[in-house]
């Protein structure tokens, strides 16, 4: 194994462990809880490019399905996955991949990250949503005011701060990871 390989392992084991740190900073909502995760979920994919970000969300999530605390509120367990947030911990994954993925074909600008933290952010939603909309019976208008509509500042605050620091970030990444910067 190339020591850039276990480089690589590590920042997307350090990722897994911020995720569930950022589920410890939480604010109980019903059904949906505000949470800290997709901050570090965004830093990854800016960080780490689309496929160790995917990594690293899926380390979290099969701790937490193992049952360890990691989850919003200090839970774990299968049963997250199958109820209302369990739309979301998916677009997590997925969100990290797109993020990672318009990261790694765009310059290191701001106006490339912004766009990559914006559509990976809105693919939570594409997920999270109609998850909630399935799982708790609900119509669609009343999943997207419960579900997404008390997030988007928050969010958008998240993404923003995600933004800055893999701004400052990116250049002790991009240097300990021989990460090339597309032309």
């Amino acid at each position: 194994m190339s020591t850039d390989h276990l480089q690589r392992i590590v920042y997307a084991s350090l990722f897994s462990a911020l995720i569930a740190v950022g589920a410890y900073i939480h604010i109980p909502m019903v059904p949906v809880p505000i949470v800290l995760q997709n901050f570090f979920v965004l830093l990854a994919g800016l960080l780490l490019g689309s496929r160790w970000a995917f990594i690293s969300v899926c380390i979290y999530l099969l701790v937490g399905a193992l049952g360890l605390p990691v989850f919003s509120g200090g839970r774990g367990g299968l049963g997250h996955f199958l109820g209302p947030t369990g739309g979301y911990l998916f677009g997590f994954a997925l969100s990290a991949y797109v993020c990672g993925w318009i990261s790694e074909r765009t310059r290191d600008t701001v106006m490339f990250s912004v766009a990559a933290v914006t559509v990976a952010s809105l693919t939570v939603y594409a997920i999270g949503v109609p998850w909630l909309k399935m799982v708790t019976q609900m119509d669609w208008q009343r999943a997207a005011l419960l579900g997404m509509v008390p997030f988007l500042v928050g969010d958008v605050l998240k993404a923003a701060a995600a933004v800055v620091v893999a701004k400052a970030l990116r250049p002790m990444f991009n240097r300990r990871l021989r990460i090339a910067t597309p032309a």
